[in-house]
């Protein structure tokens, strides 16, 4: 009988193990599947003070947000670390008037630090807060900012929310069918973020395998089913920028004449290859605290007729005549460059032209930021008004007043297009011979601009040479040289000289003698800028630019059409 019961009980013991060996391991399972599911029930790491929502991004939660937010007297307080890492990352402090200078897409404004006013595009309005210090830190209005930035600012208490939308940005809506719950993830088994009433208004963000990413009315970012939504509807559509001719590739004339004569009449000429003409209009008075020489009169009046009547547009030049101190002080006072900026901007307006070609040269090294300025100040202001704005800019390499006062980078981020001059690679003031645009040095620097100085491919407009230069060198090696026309080359040249093709430079090379002394060229003609038109089509470029009308070989349109615009 003990033998028997010694059985039972073993019997007992191996049911009793079997099912805690159960009990176990749905516990396991149970677990897994917590531990599986259990990131969809927590919410991301929020911060105890004020949420932050800018363009439905919870950029609090992201940690993005550098500083705190502050509310006094109902007015909403950004600190300068945020307004430059999400509003504008160029925004400045011009200590000689005390003021920081903010710009937007086609806005420009100031504010006095400690007045309740804020001056955009040269208007003056009164705000209910002003640029203020705490623990170390400078914050800015928000909230009384709405027209410098294009956006709308709102508080929703109940959930001490502030919702910042770009009015220039696609906004949709749509409504809830029934009662439901907005999940943290796009997962039944994910935490409720919100619950919602039936016919609730709600921001659709966007869509992914039937769920939709919604902001709710309390600014709460989370997923409901799409088969729950209805009504979808566009309460706000995507502001168009500008498209330049319609996406078509850029091919630019520069119009050149002197200060002392009229703008050239070209009635008569039509020319299929060239989209834009860039007559040198208007430039800098020298001494003139920032005053602008208008060159347009009547005939430049009958030019941009003309223009129009033949479907070309108009980027006038605004050049500064290398005029290096009239420049420097210019760029150095605030409200001197206002007064160029705004007299550029009505002269633009006046005119009824197209675009604006800045082409200054000849800068001090140490004004190379506050020329950026001038550029990022400008760009908005003419963006107002609908009007291009190009800047010219030599090789990345070079003097200090030639090549390193550009910051390219800058500039290009501050207009629609950047203009490499890619000439004068030997400049006439050198006392040894050499090309004007060998063809490696025009590519290689093609590739700094796109490489080193991050400038994006659409961006950049190439800029070609219509002239080389003659040569005469002594007995010793120094050099002179002459300008000579694109198509007066063969005039120029001896007819029995040798011309020899160079594969690097992709240039005919001449050479001879004449009254004792050396004469040298590195030709530019139809075969060179072929060669340097294939850099732009081989890059995908902007377009291309050339210095100047009237220098060219006829042949030069053919060229242009084929290779640049595939006709």
């Amino acid at each position: 009988m003990e033998k028997g019961k010694r059985a039972e009980n073993g019997k007992l013991f191996n049911k009793k193990f079997i099912r805690n060996i159960i009990i176990a391991l749905i516990a396991l399972a149970i677990a897994a599947v917590i531990l599986m599911i259990a990131p969809d029930y927590v919410f991301p790491k929020q911060s105890t003070g004020t949420t932050l929502i800018i363009n439905n991004k919870n950029v609090t939660s992201s940690e993005r947000l550098k500083d705190e937010i502050i509310i006094e007297d109902g007015v909403i307080y950004l600190s300068k670390n945020d307004i430059l890492n999400f509003f504008d990352k160029y925004l400045y402090y011009d200590s000689k008037y005390n003021q920081y200078i903010t710009t937007s897409e086609d806005k420009e404004a100031t504010i006095v630090v400690g007045e309740n006013v804020v001056t955009i595009n040269g208007i003056s309005s009164n705000i209910s807060g002003s640029i203020i210090e705490r623990d170390g830190q400078v914050y800015f209005p928000i909230s009384e900012m709405e027209n410098v930035y294009n956006i709308e600012v709102n508080k929703i208490d109940s959930t001490n929310t502030i919702l910042i939308d770009s009015l220039d940005r696609e906004q949709i809506q749509a409504q809830t069918t029934k009662k439901l719950s907005v999940k943290i993830k796009p997962k039944f088994l994910s935490r409720t973020v919100e619950k919602l009433d039936k016919d609730s208004k709600v921001i659709w963000i966007s869509s992914s395998n039937g769920w939709v990413k919604v902001r709710t009315e309390d600014g709460k970012i989370g997923y409901v089913e799409e088969k729950n939504l209805t009504n979808k509807t566009w309460i706000r559509e995507e502001m168009q920028k500008n498209n330049v001719l319609d996406g078509s590739k850029i091919s630019l004339m520069w119009d050149y004449y002197s200060e002392s004569e009229k703008a050239p009449n070209r009635e008569g000429t039509n020319v299929d290859a060239i989209n834009v003409f860039s007559p040198n209009f208007f430039s800098l008075k020298k001494f003139g605290k920032g005053e602008i020489v208008d060159k347009v009169g009547a005939n430049g009046q009958a030019y941009i007729a003309w223009a129009k009547q033949n479907g070309y547009q108009v980027w006038a030049m605004f050049s500064n005549d290398t005029m290096i101190e009239t420049t420097s002080e210019i760029l150095n006072d605030y409200k001197l460059r206002q007064k160029m900026i705004n007299d550029i901007v009505n002269l633009a307006v006046k005119y009824g032209i197209n675009g604006i070609n800045v082409d200054f040269e000849n800068m001090y090294e140490k004004d190379k930021n506050m020329y950026s300025r001038f550029i990022i100040e400008l760009y908005p202001r003419l963006k107002e008004c609908g009007i291009i704005l190009s800047v010219d800019v030599t090789a990345p390499d070079g003097g200090e007043t030639w090549s390193l006062c550009f910051d390219r980078n800058v500039i290009a981020d501050n207009s629609d297009y950047i203009i490499f001059m890619a000439y004068d690679q030997t400049s006439s003031s050198s006392t040894k011979a050499g090309t004007v645009a060998g063809y490696n040095w025009v590519k290689n620097n093609v590739d700094k601009f796109l490489g080193q100085e991050g400038i994006a491919k659409e961006k950049l407009i190439l800029g070609i040479p219509l002239y080389t230069r003659i040569w005469t060198e002594d007995s010793s090696g120094k050099a002179v040289s002459k300008t000579v026309d694109m198509k007066d080359v063969d005039t120029v040249l001896p007819k029995d000289v040798e011309r020899n093709w160079d594969d690097t430079l992709r240039q005919y090379y001449v050479e001879y003698q004449e009254n004792g002394k050396t004469r040298k060229m590195w030709v530019e003609d139809i075969k060179s800028i072929r060669e340097k038109l294939q850099i732009a089509r081989d890059y995908d470029l902007a377009g291309v630019a050339f210095w100047e009308m009237d220098r060219q070989d006829d042949g030069l349109w053919k060229e242009i059409n084929e290779i640049i615009f595939n006709r």
